[in-house]
């Protein structure tokens, strides 16, 4: 399945954005789906993920501000985004996978491009 992200931009603190991943071919349903982003000086983070069946898990850093969603028969994963702060910035990658629940990138098997989400103080 090939991935790619949209919907980064900059925005104040406090504000919105939702990012989108579309995904091509026709087992998109099939696989697990997360969300990881990426800081200047700092490890690969994971975000968010959301099980094939849509159960969801959340990062502590993210949780109550962020939702996961996916939309099957549109081959899209959604991140929708709220109350951003600062340390939000970095580049948002979206992956596609077959183990659950998985919080590590290295069990996810396709990555999107990144969108870079910036939000200012």
């Amino acid at each position: 399945v090939q991935l790619q992200a949209s919907g980064g931009g900059l925005v104040q603190a406090g504000g919105s954005l939702r990012l989108s991943c579309a995904a091509s071919g026709r087992t998109f349903s099939r696989y697990h789906m997360g969300w990881f982003r990426l800081a200047p000086g700092k490890e690969r983070e994971f975000v968010a993920a959301i099980r094939n069946v849509g159960s969801t898990y959340h990062a502590d850093s993210v949780m109550g501000r962020f939702t996961i969603s996916r939309d099957d028969a549109k081959n899209t994963l959604y991140l929708q985004m709220n109350s951003l702060k600062p340390e939000d910035t970095a580049v948002y990658y979206c992956a596609a996978g077959s183990n659950w629940p998985s919080v590590v990138s290295y069990e996810y098997d396709y990555w999107g491009q990144g969108t870079q989400v910036t939000v200012s103080s």
